[in-house]
């Protein structure tokens, strides 16, 4: 008989062609989270046009779609325990498509705001989903850097919304911006097909055939055995949060939930309003789209190689320089420095709030230990999400009170300043020790245990 510790499993297999599979499906599916969200702000100069919505009403209906979100991730990781992530993950699919598609036949303000309501709650519900999946299939050793990888098929997904609203929305209008959005629907018996349900589930739910499956595709060098024991250290039954707070943790988490308040109210801030904000300070619409394509180059940059920081000094340092320095950049954006440099800026701002939340979710996802590490995540992401609520509908009002557009920029620049001073207050001594089992196959060694009457 043989104990297998699959976390150990997990962490101590070799990359190979099985996590590259996870990692691009999630990708694929980040990606067009990503447009499905960012498109907003790429299309509101036209629709306010169009329909002559005031900016603070857009900003409302850009915050209504994230209280979708947070209404789709607190749901959807409650029933991803219940019926698997994979089946969550592609209903999540079906409503954000079904919908977004929708939206691009909307006729006013209203129904174009159910429709962007409904539609957020599958776009909040996949994010958590793919972070969890992704680093229950990482090895330790690269982690950071593979759910960094991950998350920067939200920047992507950023980045094509940027390339083709210069020239979709120009020369077919702004509702195609959706029916684009709406791709994923024909990735559904795709997604049936090949994408892995997480192996934690299997186990949990005593499926292991499945379960040895999946630890032969991780290492090639485990013989299953008919009386193979599957030993899952993480409970998919709840943890309650007060466990958070044990172990002098608690400082730790008041600052991560702060940290990711502040990080998602830059993200879905500028995402929803940097366009608008740069023809305010007198640029067009494609020169305007094209700040919104260098802020998600800089998140990819700031995701990848953040996490290979990360991997090397730790996150908190990598995490407390990229807030601060994007303070200094987001503050410098509103004194129009010179065109090269401005792109600059917002690069490096793009660095700062989509690739430190990025970093941040990672960070999350190692300090705590494997039994409380998804609720940890998930109230982090909950608690966030109040940020990226608040970030859309605060640049509908800074634009129009028509404050002076240096202000618009410290605005948001100073949750950064909060967001890094969180980080720092954030105590590395009492992160889990990931501490091994004996009794465990790890990839390198089988221990062989015999049966005991």
């Amino acid at each position: 008989m043989q104990n297998i510790h699959i976390a150990h499993v997990i962490e101590n297999s070799k990359f190979n062609s099985f996590h590259l599979s996870v990692l691009l499906w999630c990708i694929f599916l980040i990606l067009f989270d990503g447009f499905d969200l960012v498109v907003y702000g790429a299309v509101i100069p036209s629709v306010g046009e169009a329909w002559g919505t005031a900016p603070s009403v857009l900003g409302m209906i850009g915050s209504l779609t994230l209280v979708g979100g947070l209404i789709g991730s607190l749901f959807c990781g409650i029933l991803a325990d219940k019926v698997g992530r994979k089946a969550v993950i592609i209903t999540c699919v079906a409503l954000f498509g079904t919908f977004t598609l929708l939206t691009g036949f909307a006729q006013g303000p209203v129904d174009f705001a159910v429709y962007r309501f409904i539609a957020g709650m599958g776009l909040g519900g996949i994010p958590p989903l793919l972070v969890v999946l992704t680093s229950e299939y990482s090895p330790k050793s690269i982690k950071n850097i593979m759910v960094a990888v991950m998350f920067s098929g939200y920047s992507i997904g950023g980045i094509l919304v940027s390339l083709l609203g210069m020239n979709v929305i120009p020369a077919l209008g702004w509702r195609w911006m959706f029916f684009i959005g709406a791709i994923p629907l024909l990735s559904i018996p795709f997604l049936i097909k090949f994408l892995p349900e997480s192996l934690y589930y299997y186990v949990e739910k005593g499926d292991y055939q499945k379960a040895s499956a999946i630890v032969k595709r991780l290492n090639p060098s485990y013989v299953p055995q008919k009386n193979d024991r599957f030993i899952n250290e993480l409970s998919t039954t709840g943890v309650s949060v007060a466990k958070l707070f044990e172990n002098r943790r608690g400082r730790t988490t008041i600052m991560f939930w702060i940290a990711c308040f502040m990080g998602l109210l830059m993200v879905y801030g500028l995402g929803t309003w940097l366009p608008q904000l740069m023809m305010e300070a007198g640029y067009p619409l494609r020169s305007s789209l094209l700040f919104l394509f260098s802020l998600n180059i800089g998140a990819i940059i700031g995701s990848i190689c953040g996490g290979w920081l990360a991997d090397r000094i730790g996150s908190k340092k990598v995490l407390i320089s990229l807030f601060t320095f994007g303070a200094i950049c987001l503050t410098l954006l509103g004194f129009k420095p010179g065109t090269i440099i401005l792109y600059g800026l917002v690069a490096v701002a793009g660095a700062a709030s989509i690739g430190s939340q990025n970093l941040n979710n990672a960070f999350i996802s190692i300090f705590y230990p494997t039994d409380i590490k998804s609720t940890a995540l998930g109230w982090a992401l909950g608690i966030g999400r109040f940020g990226a609520i608040l970030g859309p509908a605060m640049g509908g009002m800074l634009i129009e009170l028509k404050l002076p557009i240096y202000m618009n920029f410290i605005s948001f620049a100073i949750p950064a300043v909060i967001a890094a001073v969180a980080i720092s207050l954030i105590q590395d001594k009492y992160k889990s020790s990931g501490s091994a089992k004996e009794d465990v196959f790890n990839g390198e060694r089988l221990q062989r245990h015999e049966k005991v009457d």
